[in-house]
């Protein structure tokens, strides 16, 4: 017996070591061979049968558990609460609640009632489904790494998402959609996003201009800024432009505490992300900071409805700004991580928290939701085909009842009236026409004076635009079509505040060009000197000198043909006499056409420069 106890000694630290050098299969035979040795041990069992556990090989660990409960003294009530976990795991609740029933007792009341409440919630899950069944989203995303952190831009024909190569470092990587809607193969997004540190849990924003990032190894003096995972935002000036390098937030938001996975509102305004700071409720918890007075205030925690004891990680909030989704561990569920929707509920309160149910969730692990812009798909990681951790991106069709109230967007750009210039940081107000209530309040982009607003089906809208120097504009329209990826367009002119109105405002002359050709004639000369007469001007006024194009040509050539025009006629006019200082000439190419470019004629005709009068 002594010898036969040694062996499996031998055999059950050699399993350790291997379990240790992350040699999972070796690990379970050594083990094995060490219940051989001694089967009446339970330390081997409860060894194994863990290691099983944790490596999500349900079925295994229900075997190990039972064997155990039948060799080891004692071994029915000793190891009835973990055979009765690994039934509930392995799709067999109805066997965990006999023993539940059987030998739940005193001790570890909470475990046995957690465990009870899953039994339950599993049957009842199984017998009421209302989900699609998930789908691998491809083998041009997913690999041989984990997967996680979905989330996509408002057109859905780009997807972010996070990798974890060679298991070690998390990297943001992006996937885009060929003419057909398939993916086409990923790539790193490389400097200056990712770094040697780990990069993941990417959010961007609604409009695209705005990427969130959770980075962990920052070392700073300033401490918050030290270790751990913090949020990082970085920032580009158009759809097609490079990526700022990522900005750490300022210890408002970051602490020595874990920061990560952010989600921006669609409006802008409110940052959701996860941290195990002080004041929650235990573990990890979802907290909420509010952009205002330009500036993110101090973080307020989710509230219990949504955090628990547990762990509430990956918040995303729906285009609608009221669907709220995340992952937990703290409420009953399937089992490991599973998804839960929930509805704001006013600014700063949510409802219960909903399991999303079978076949979304499972007993293996389900988390990093993202809900497309259609609000009719979502996408999520899990590791339910695979060793535990090891997450593919999946997606899944939404029942009409979990499904966002339908979203589509308004957009555009600010400028200038006069000087057509884009204007940064204009204050946009939508307002609901009919109960008056400001639904968002955004701020026109710094880089290219666009915006882009999720605009709520079949509502008259009130938009409101203000500026510093402006005169603010009101416009109305109505939001009344089917939902489309396309933004509805509405560019605003802005006028300055300065600006007088001319008291008369007329055509003087119209100089034709040839193709290509910038040189006045005999005849346009004439046609100036008629329609511009210096002694007829006063002090009080602009020539305003506009040179056009046909749209033959490119965009660039025709723009510099037409600026070579302008100032060829204002030389002229200053020949004549005229102030240079009460000139502004400019080239607008192929903009503004009197005629149709299809012919010859009104190709002709749009070829030309117009001098007009304002004082």
């Amino acid at each position: 017996m002594a010898q036969t106890k040694k062996r499996a000694r031998h055999f059950y630290n050699a399993a350790q070591d291997k379990w240790t050098y992350w040699h999972k299969s070796d690990a379970f035979r050594l083990m094995q061979k060490a219940i051989k040795k001694e089967p009446g041990n339970p330390i081997l069992y409860s060894q194994l049968g863990e290691w099983y556990f944790r490596q999500h090989k349900f079925r295994e660990a229900t075997e190990v558990f039972r064997q155990a409960s039948a060799n080891c003294k004692n071994g029915r009530k000793y190891f009835a609460l973990p055979l009765a976990r690994s039934f509930a795991y392995n799709d067999m609740p109805d066997s965990a609640l006999r023993i539940i029933n059987a030998y739940q007792d005193g001790k570890d009341t909470a475990a046995w009632d957690r465990l009870r409440r899953q039994c339950n919630f599993i049957r009842s899950a199984y017998n009421n489904i209302h989900a699609y069944r998930p789908v691998n989203i491809s083998p041009r995303i997913n690999s041989k790494y984990p997967e996680l952190f979905p989330s996509q831009t408002t057109d859905s024909s780009v997807l972010y998402f996070t990798r974890r190569v060679n298991n070690m470092d998390d990297d943001i990587y992006v996937g885009r959609a060929d003419s057909c809607g398939e993916w086409l193969r990923p790539y790193n997004m490389g400097e200056p996003i990712n770094t040697i540190s780990s990069e993941q849990s990417q959010c961007i924003s609604a409009d695209g201009h705005y990427l969130f990032l959770s980075r962990n190894d920052n070392r700073s003096e300033n401490g918050w800024a030290e270790g751990g995972y913090d949020l990082f935002m970085s920032y580009r000036i158009a759809a097609d432009s490079d990526w700022s390098i990522p900005r750490p937030f300022g210890g408002t938001i970051n602490t020595p505490a874990y920061e990560g996975m952010p989600c921006l509102s669609p409006d802008n305004r409110e940052l959701y992300f996860v941290s195990d700071r002080e004041g929650g409720y235990g573990g990890l918890d979802i907290w909420v900071s509010r952009f205002e007075n330009s500036r993110w205030q101090l973080p307020v925690n989710a509230g219990p409805n949504i955090n628990t004891p547990g762990d509430e990680t990956a918040p995303f909030i729906a285009l609608d700004n009221k669907t709220f989704l995340f992952t937990s561990n703290g409420h009953t569920g399937m089992g490991g991580t599973d998804l839960y929707i929930s509805h704001r509920i006013g600014d700063s309160s949510f409802s219960a928290a909903v399991n999303m149910g079978y076949p979304i969730n499972t007993p293996f692990d389900e988390q990093s939701e993202w809900i497309s812009a259609d609000g009719k798909k979502m996408f999520f990681a899990s590791d339910r085909q695979g060793p535990a951790g090891n997450f593919d991106i999946y997606q899944s069709e939404l029942d009409y009842t979990m499904q966002p109230q339908p979203v589509s967007f308004v957009g555009g750009y600010i400028y200038d009236s006069l000087s057509k210039e884009r204007l940064n940081f204009a204050v946009i107000y939508l307002i609901d026409m009919r109960t008056g209530d400001t639904i968002y309040t955004f701020h026109s982009n710094r880089g290219d004076g666009s915006f882009l607003i999720p605009a709520f089906m079949h509502k008259q809208y009130v938009m409101s635009v203000v500026h510093v120097g402006y005169t603010a504009i009101t416009d109305t329209f109505t939001f009344d079509r089917p939902y489309t990826y396309q933004p509805l367009i509405r560019n605003v002119p802005m006028l300055p505040e300065d600006y007088k109105e001319p008291i008369h405002d007329s055509l003087l002359a119209v100089v034709h060009f040839d193709v290509n050709k910038v040189e006045l004639s005999q005849a346009d000369m004439a046609v100036l000197g008629k329609g511009v007469d210096p002694f007829l001007l006063d002090h009080d006024y602009v020539l305003y000198v506009s040179a056009y194009t046909d749209n033959t040509g490119t965009p660039m050539i025709n723009e510099e043909l037409s600026n070579k025009r302008a100032q060829q006629v204002a030389k002229t006019l200053e020949g004549m006499g005229i102030d240079a200082t009460q000139i502004i000439a400019k080239g607008w190419g192929e903009a503004n056409p009197v005629a149709p470019n299809d012919t010859e004629e009104g190709q002709r005709k749009n070829r030309r420069v117009e001098v007009r009068l304002r004082r």
